[in-house]
């Protein structure tokens, strides 16, 4: 049970770095403010940094586990 939640938090975590990728090349496109584009790179930094979390965790798990 436990691995299928992780996957769906990572899941949900890849998802959202990617809708903020897309979405701060839009912005850039569209000549956003250097501080809306900003926003959104700090928050892609902090999903990155719980997905890497994440996964390690994950993957502690595994060994614990094993």
């Amino acid at each position: 049970m436990t691995d299928i939640l992780l996957t769906h938090e990572i899941d949900d975590l890849l998802l959202h770095a990617r809708g903020l990728v897309l979405v701060r090349d839009l912005l850039s496109q569209r000549g956003a403010t250097r501080s809306e584009i900003e926003a959104h790179t700090n928050e892609l930094e902090r999903v990155r940094a719980r997905l890497a979390d994440t996964i390690s965790g994950a993957a502690d798990e595994h060994v614990r586990a094993a």
